[in-house]
């Protein structure tokens, strides 16, 4: 009998040490028959279990610093590849609009827009601090999918809360609309759309452009959302480095890959000659500050232990382990709740010189009370008194790139 268990095990550590050994164009072939001809990895595209497996194959891949960059190079190019911006479109002016000031409790409030392409308008709202001295620090901030049409994006109590928060601190925020949301949603854009991961990105190229060139100190550059906004955040953060600080909210994970077309509707994870996931592309932050934020309810439950631990080794190769944090809340669900943005207010504060104590009480605790929580009409930059200019493109198929 003691033999015959030890056999048993000895065909289990076998097949275990196959199964982690092999590359993942075999490990996940059954995946591959339903996408082979897109390469997408979408959704939930592979379980826990084979997650686990794949980051162990994925760390195997390199030993060293040099190992390390040479394989982020190729996952960063992968990514441009995937979404078309190889090289990268010509930039062209931004055109900026500048609407309806208001002066609030600490921060102003304007509606802007600019055009990432010409004629392609992305609309938003700016937050600055009551008085704000060149170079400041600049945040952008992307919003996620959740919401009801008159509930959703930059309009959201919440994320207006977070904006104004952090304008009081002291930066400069760029709250901005996905493609097909917002505003111009009303125009004709749609959000599912082939192409639209590759306009997204490029329109978050562009905010950066656009926050720069108000006078943004280009070593205090953050960038923060939840969700999709989530995505947005690392995507941009592993592509272009001039964001300095980034906290991806409630979205880094092993084994999901968004289940939005503006996440993973165009082939940035894998090609004939590379693998990847979300967890290695958000490592690509490094070694730039950056803040995992994780909870129990979502596909980041695993955070703790599967994505910050491999993430945290990367950081370690440049010996600065000690730049990545992560905030995990078990018993909270998928949002940018106050537990989040305190999590997220405190972090920014550290590494973008920010006051903290502009939003804090004597006891030292977080207070957003006396913001002023606007209707979304107030945020719209285009109206029956300035519409939208004629010139400009109303649907994604009319896009010139």
């Amino acid at each position: 009998m003691e033999t015959k268990k030890f056999a048993n095990h000895c065909i289990f550590l076998f097949f275990t040490i196959l199964i982690i050994s092999l590359p993942p164009r075999m490990l996940f072939a059954q995946k591959r028959k339903t996408s082979a001809q897109t390469l997408l990895c979408q959704g939930h595209f592979q379980t826990e279990a084979e997650a686990r497996i794949q980051l162990r194959y994925f760390r195997r891949q390199f030993d060293d610093l040099a190992e390390w960059q040479k394989r982020a190079e190729r996952i960063r190019r992968g990514i441009l590849q995937g979404a078309e911006l190889l090289p990268f479109p010509k930039k062209t002016a931004l055109q900026p609009v500048f609407r309806a000031k208001r002066i609030f409790d600490g921060y102003t409030v304007e509606n802007v827009a600019f055009e990432s392409l010409p004629g392609v308008f992305v609309t938003g709202s700016l937050y600055r601090p009551e008085k704000a001295e060149q170079p400041f620090a600049a945040i952008l901030s992307p919003h996620g999918h959740w919401g009801k049409p008159d509930n959703y994006g930059r309009f959201r109590p919440n994320a207006q809360k977070r904006f104004a928060s952090l304008a009081r601190m002291g930066a400069v925020v760029l709250a901005y609309d996905m493609v097909g949301y917002g505003e111009l949603a009303r125009a004709g854009w749609q959000h599912k759309h082939p192409q639209t991961l590759k306009l997204q990105l490029w329109n978050s190229i562009r905010a950066l452009d656009f926050v720069l060139s108000l006078g943004a100190d280009e070593k205090r550059i953050g960038m923060t959302g939840a969700s999709g906004g989530g995505t947005q955040t690392f995507l941009l953060t592993a592509v272009d480095r001039r964001i300095t600080v980034s906290v991806p909210v409630v979205m880094v994970s092993a084994h999901f890959f968004g289940g939005c077309v503006c996440e993973s509707g165009m082939p940035i994870h894998r090609s004939a000659d590379h693998q990847t996931n979300n967890v290695e592309i958000a490592a690509l932050a490094a070694p730039r500050p950056m803040l995992l934020i994780s909870d129990g309810g979502d596909w980041t439950k695993n955070t703790p232990q599967i994505e910050f631990p491999y993430i945290q080794e990367i950081y370690g190769l440049f010996g600065k382990k000690n730049l990545l944090e992560n905030v995990h809340l078990a018993n909270e669900k998928h949002d940018y709740g106050f537990n989040k943005r305190i999590a997220a207010y405190r972090f920014l504060a550290k590494h973008l010189g920010l006051d903290i104590s502009r939003i804090s009480t004597a006891e030292g605790s977080i207070d957003e009370s006396g913001i002023t929580v606007e209707e979304k009409e107030k945020l719209f930059v285009f109206s029956a008194e300035n519409p939208l200019p004629g010139y400009a493109i109303r649907k994604n198929d009319a896009v010139q790139w």
